[in-house]
């Protein structure tokens, strides 16, 4: 056990907080260490700050290891951390960034060490080391130490500072050597002020075009008064050498659901001297497999890299071969590429193909119990026939409690479907929801499973083992089975740590990242099961501070599967939530009266709006995570349609940020932190298949009527609790800004019928339900 603490009194001349503000802070770092193997092991760290100066309302902490062999793991809380060399840093989260004097916030992660773990003796509170009242001269940080710029093109890096300055500097980038060629196109001087000082901004440079064939390189120095410097190498990547030339593919092999699309994509491994046509022709095999579009490309000097798409076609027919057939990409003058398109058969192949979107050209089951519970309502029949998702929210749900449906009954029953819906694949939707500690944030929907009391082996054994069972039979092999996993996990080990003891312990072994793990592992194993993972919403991870962690997150639980990230098809987003699918009055980028709307109380300094550019923007992050390329973003629309009389028919023309946000947007919650029972609310979108780019579909994962919590404490056996969010009369929390809850009145508990949510939804509809 090893401590250390540090305490200043000093002036910090523009940080980020209030102008002139006099920070004084205590910082104590307590290190439990282990010992895993001689002469390295892992820590835990807890660090507490306390802010003995003025009230500040944001705050960095940032230290350096004593050895190299110190390691941030990633897993903390608390805070947004990172490590760069030996700087450790963290940042904020939203909800604990404003410290009072005399406040005192807790915060920490998990850690390796090797040779030895020594603590730091030395910390910064934005910028300022404590114990010293000279301002820190900061250092220009630099995305990169040396660019390949291309002849005759541009390329960039970002320059930050380390820590706040007391006052404007100016980083000015300049060449001190070498190529005349490279040069500085724009961003040669840039301003950083005490409140920007650590967003990153661009530098461009330039690469003249010339005759010769070298491949110069030239040096510049970026910095100025104030500030400690850096240097930067830029080497010309010569076009007038001989370059092969080649056409890059990406796949070779498609798997094109039959009666639907597959795609793949073309580019240039080099820049062409002149624009370059890209054929791609049908070879021998299927006759069914056929070009849809992109069959000729033009690649030109400016386009040469960007990947362009040719899209598949497989005709429906009535066999049930997986026919293949292979297809010729080619260009005059460069060696031809191939592509081997295989049908994904839906006439009842023994084994179907796993295809690239289970909703591309399937219907969707239709829960039997759902539909006849929708259509006793007045009006219910218009939307009775809707596919929405089977939840298994406890073990007694696998058996199917009282009247209720077993999964292996709501199994046979969609095999029924399938095979009176023509020849058409069918999708069943199965959301897996029983992780010990669940909901470790709320009370609503608690779950019966205890991590202290051998919660992670019942959830194995008595959970997941017999559902995948189940999904594994053989009986059910043509069904598209798409399970989502576990909502509310994961993303409450990024934003809740620090809050909520449930949430901590589901942080360790036995887990939520290791109840994902497993029910990923077996569920995968299953070729006809789909993995979708839940990946909250924007108004939960649209942040800075949450977005990336939750990217880093994600992509830590995945890879540690058997088969790393390739044990997902996709995320989802919006599950049983509220959020807009697409704000269509305004956008992030909106701006009022020279004001962005993210400054707006209803935005908040998020970076989305809605669902759809969240989860298009997450997908992306994700992917250059390392995520496989094809991965799909699905988004719950069951309850997100805001309808009714209270919809806002156009924008606002109010010329103050705050009126023109809450009279734009359709989203009619009285906070995007309100998530239960809420008033006021629409089904939104039907569910449909590749409604935009990089979304598999738009789906009603939580069935409409169903509630989300009790108004009051209600004794069941379920382990779902009475939570405050859900009664009409609760003022909120800091979580909901201490605004109303906006639920509605004379709730059962989370997932019974409430007859009086059903009416209203489908009233506010949107789009419209006659």
């Amino acid at each position: 056990m090893t401590a250390a603490s540090v305490a200043a009194l000093g002036l910090v001349a523009g940080q980020s907080t209030a102008a002139n503000a006099a920070v004084a802070c205590d910082v104590t770092y307590t290190a439990n260490s282990w010992t895993s193997s001689p002469g390295q092991g892992g820590f835990t760290a807890n660090i507490t700050l306390k802010n003995t100066g003025d009230p500040i309302s944001s705050w960095t902490l940032a230290f350096d290891y004593p050895t190299t062999g110190q390691k941030y793991t990633p897993s903390g809380w608390g805070a947004n951390w990172s490590q760069s060399g030996t700087r450790v840093t963290g940042t904020n989260m939203p909800y604990n960034g404003s410290l009072a004097t005399g406040a005192s916030v807790s915060v920490g992660f998990n850690g390796t060490w090797t040779g030895t773990n020594p603590s730091p003796q030395t910390f910064s509170v934005n910028g300022t080391t404590c114990g010293d009242t000279t301002p820190t001269t900061p250092s220009v940080i630099l995305s990169a130490s040396s660019v390949a710029v291309n002849e005759g093109g541009t390329a960039t890096f970002t320059a930050r500072l380390s820590a706040a300055p007391s006052s404007n500097v100016t980083v000015a980038t300049a060449r001190t050597s070498g190529d005349t060629d490279l040069t500085v196109s724009s961003g040669a001087s840039l301003t950083f002020t005490p409140s920007n000082w650590s967003t990153a901004q661009t530098v461009t440079l330039a690469a003249a075009q010339d005759s010769d064939t070298t491949a110069g390189t030239a040096a510049f120095s970026v910095g100025g008064s104030g500030v400690t410097g850096a240097t930067l190498t830029a080497t010309e990547v010569d076009d007038d050498a001989t370059v092969e030339q080649a056409i890059v593919v990406t796949p070779t092999s498609v798997t094109v659901p039959e009666g639907s699309t597959g795609t793949f994509t073309a580019r240039l491994a080099a820049q062409p001297s002149s624009s370059v046509t890209v054929t791609t022709t049908a070879g021998s095999g299927d006759s069914d497999l056929t070009v849809r579009s992109g069959g000729s490309l033009t690649f030109s000097t400016s386009n040469w890299n960007t990947p362009q798409t040719v899209t598949l076609a497989a005709a429906q027919d009535s066999d049930s071969a997986n026919g293949t057939r292979t297809f010729t990409v080619a260009s005059t003058g460069l060696t031809s590429r191939t592509v081997t398109a295989t049908e994904a058969d839906d006439d009842g192949g023994p084994t179907p193909t796993h295809v690239e979107n289970p909703y591309s050209g399937a219907t969707g089951y239709v829960n039997p119990s759902w539909s006849a519970r929708a259509a006793a309502e007045p009006g219910g029949d218009a939307v009775a026939d809707t596919s929405t998702a089977v939840w298994m929210d406890r073990i007694a749900a696998i058996e199917g409690p009282g009247d209720a449906l077993s999964l292996r009954e709501h199994m046979d029953e969609a095999v029924r479907q399938d095979a009176a819906n023509g020849s058409a694949p069918l999708t069943i939707q199965v959301v897996i929801y029983n992780l010990p500690n669940r909901d470790c944030s709320a009370l609503a929907s608690n779950g019966e499973l205890r991590i202290s009391e051998n919660g992670f082996n019942r959830y194995k054994t008595e959970y997941i083992d017999p559902i995948a069972d189940i999904l594994g039979d053989s009986a059910y092999a043509n069904l598209r089975i798409v399970t989502i996993i576990e909502p509310d996990s994961l993303p409450n080990l990024v934003t809740n740590l620090d809050r909520f003891a449930d949430c901590r312990e589901a942080n360790g072994t036995g887990g939520y990242r290791d109840g994902v793990r497993y029910a990923l592992d077996q569920l995968h194993a299953i070729p006809n099961v789909y993995t979708y993972v839940d990946a909250a919403h924007h108004a939960w991870l649209g942040w800075d501070s949450n977005f990336q962690p939750s990217v880093n997150l994600f992509y830590e639980t995945v890879a540690g599967t058997a088969d790393g990230v390739d044990s997902v098809d996709g995320f989802i987003v919006n599950t049983a939530n509220y959020s807009a699918t697409v704000e269509p009055h305004f956008t992030i980028n909106t701006t009022v009266n020279g004001t962005s709307v993210r400054q707006s109380k209803w935005v908040d300094w998020n970076y989305y709006v809605d669902e759809q550019s969240f989860a298009v923007a997450l997908r992306n992050a994700l992917v250059a995570k390392g995520f496989r390329s094809g991965l799909g973003m699905l988004i719950d629309t069951s309850r997100n349609g805001w309808g009714g009389s209270a919809r806002p028919g156009g924008p606002s023309t109010s010329t103050n940020v705050d009126q023109f946000v809450d009279q734009s947007r359709v989203d009619r919650r009285i906070h995007a932190g309100n998530w239960c029972n809420q008033s006021g609310a629409g089904m939104g979108a039907r569910p449909t298949a590749a409604p935009a780019s990089g979304i598999d579909a738009y789906v009603w994962v939580k069935p409409p009527g169903e509630s989300d919590g009790s108004s009051e404490e209600i004794d069941n056996d379920e382990g779902k609790r009475f939570d405050r969010m859900c009664d009409p009369t609760y003022e909120g929390n800091d979580l909901n800004g201490n605004n109303m809850s906006g639920a509605l009145a004379n709730a059962p508990i989370s997932g019974q019928w409430f007859s009086a949510q059903f009416r209203q939804l489908l009233q506010n509809a949107y789009p419209p339900i006659n």
